[in-house]
C-alpha cells in the first residue's frame, strides 16, 4: 500500500508545499548562475529510472557549458572538489546540493520520488549484476539511503548493497529514517565528492 500508493501522495504533497520555495531561491539563484559565465539555469540529463526507463532530470547547472562527461574506471561519475569543469557558483551549489533542488519538477511529473535510489547513468547497464537489477523496481530519488548515511563518500560496491537493501525493506519508518538523517548529513556537508573515497581506494 505504502509503496504503490501512500508514497506517491506523499511526494505530491510535499513538492506542491515547497513548490513556493523553490520559486523563491530560483530567482537569486539563476542571477547568479547567469552573472557567472551567461550559460543556462539548468542542467538537464538523461538518467534510467523505474523499469531502465530513460527521464529528463532536471539540476541547476554547476558546471561550465558542455562539460565532458568523465567517468571512473568503475562507471561511477567523476566528482571531486578541484574539478575544473565546476563554475565558482556551482561550487557552492553543490556544497549545500542547492543544485538538486529542481528534481521536485522530476518528483511531480512521475519519473522520481523524494526517496529512492539515485537515478542511474545511461550507459552502464553492463555493468549491473542481476540482483542489482531490482534496483529499478522503484522510482530513483532526490535523497536515499546511500546520500542519507554515506552521500557521495562510498564505493561503488557499497553503493549497491545500500541501494538494495532500501528496495528490499522500503517502508514508510525508513523513509522518515532517511529524511532526518539525509538533513543532518547535508548541514555537516559530509562525503562531498565521490573521488574523495575513490583517491583513497586507488591508492591503497
Amino acid at each position: 500500500m505504502y509503496k504503490n500508493y501512500t508514497k506517491r501522495l506523499i511526494d505530491i504533497a510535499f513538492c506542491l508545499w515547497i513548490l513556493p520555495l523553490f520559486l523563491i531561491i530560483f530567482v537569486p539563484v539563476a542571477i547568479l548562475i547567469k552573472l557567472d559565465d551567461r550559460g543556462p539555469v539548468f542542467y538537464c540529463s538523461d538518467r534510467l529510472g523505474k523499469n531502465l526507463k530513460k527521464f529528463s532530470m532536471y539540476k541547476f547547472r554547476s558546471m561550465i557549458v558542455n562539460a565532458p562527461d568523465i567517468r571512473n574506471e568503475d562507471g561511477s561519475t567523476y566528482n571531486e572538489n578541484s574539478d575544473i569543469r565546476q563554475t565558482r557558483v556551482g561550487k557552492f551549489l553543490r556544497r549545500t546540493s542547492i543544485d538538486e533542488i529542481p528534481q521536485i519538477i522530476n518528483v511531480l511529473i512521475g519519473d522520481m520520488s523524494l526517496i529512492g535510489p539515485r537515478p542511474s547513468p545511461l550507459g552502464n547497464t553492463h555493468l549491473y549484476s542481476k540482483e542489482y537489477l531490482k534496483k529499478f523496481s522503484v522510482k530513483p530519488g532526490i535523497t536515499g539511503f546511500n546520500q542519507a548515511y554515506y552521500r557521495n563518500n562510498a564505493g561503488v560496491e557499497k553503493k549497491q548493497k545500500g541501494d538494495l537493501y532500501y528496495v528490499e525493506n522500503l517502508t514508510f519508518s525508513l523513509d522518515l529514517k532517511i529524511i532526518i538523517k539525509t538533513i543532518e548529513t547535508v548541514f555537516k556537508r559530509e562525503g562531498l565528492y565521490t573521488n574523495d573515497i575513490y583517491g583513497q581506494n586507488q591508492k591503497m
